[in-house]
């Protein structure tokens, strides 16, 4: 199984990454400038360079050769001017979905944010309302496409510290916090997690061992379909 990640210099990412190659999978790494190159590879990817916000769907769907798996983990984050149409958290996400569906890769997972919804509002912090607004409409396209195997994760709050290890994966956690090495080994358990199509899972800290987490999650979802 190979795999390709959009956003592959994200702290996120390359953590994802180098639990992947561990586990002995390929993986390509789409990064923005050729100076991220370097970091790629070390974490045991194939660097291709690719600016996310311009890109094509064909010229994608060229990267995705192969794959048996895509991760979008990229995202402009709060950057984007309140209210402003976002080309990497909304547009790119359905490109990069396009390119998947041209390559005949049915595995998509997203990487989205907890609180992302196209109708939410936050007043105090308009640069937050328009990045969950953005995430939440990328999310919903992507879960109503057929051809796609998708899952979207909504991680709470990042959090910078080494990981437990343990988290609370479900459709609703209610709020909390994640490191973001959890959310990297709950990224690599999903990619190899099919069953959990279509759905959006929230994640947080928690009690549960990750792969026991994920495939506690399959079965539920499984069972109830």
């Amino acid at each position: 199984m190979s795999v390709v990640i959009a956003g592959g210099h994200g702290r996120v990412a390359l953590l994802t990454t180098r639990l992947l190659t561990t586990r002995g999978l390929p993986v390509t790494g789409i990064i923005r400038r050729p100076e991220q190159a370097a970091t790629v590879r070390a974490a045991g990817a194939q660097p291709a360079v690719t600016d996310l916000a311009h890109a094509t769907p064909h010229h994608l769907a060229h990267l995705l050769t192969g794959a048996q798996a895509v991760l979008f983990a990229a995202g402009a984050g709060r950057g984007n001017a309140p209210g402003q149409a976002d080309p990497v958290d909304h547009d790119a996400a359905l490109t990069l979905a396009d390119a998947t569906q041209l390559a005949g890769v049915r595995r998509f997972v997203m990487l989205s944010a907890m609180g992302a919804d196209p109708a939410i509002h936050y007043p105090p912090d308009p640069l937050v309302e328009t990045f969950l607004q953005a995430k939440g409409r990328a999310d919903q396209d992507l879960l109503s496409r057929p051809a796609l195997d998708c899952t979207v994760l909504r991680p709470a709050w990042f959090r910078d510290g080494p990981g437990t290890g343990r988290v609370h994966l479900a459709e609703h956690t209610g709020p909390g916090e994640i490191d973001r090495a959890d959310v990297a080994a709950v990224l690599a358990d999903l990619l190899t997690t099919p069953a959990t199509a279509p759905r959006v899972l929230e994640l947080v800290s928690g009690t549960v061992p990750v792969h026991e987490a994920v495939a506690r999650t399959a079965l539920r979802l499984v069972a109830d379909h």
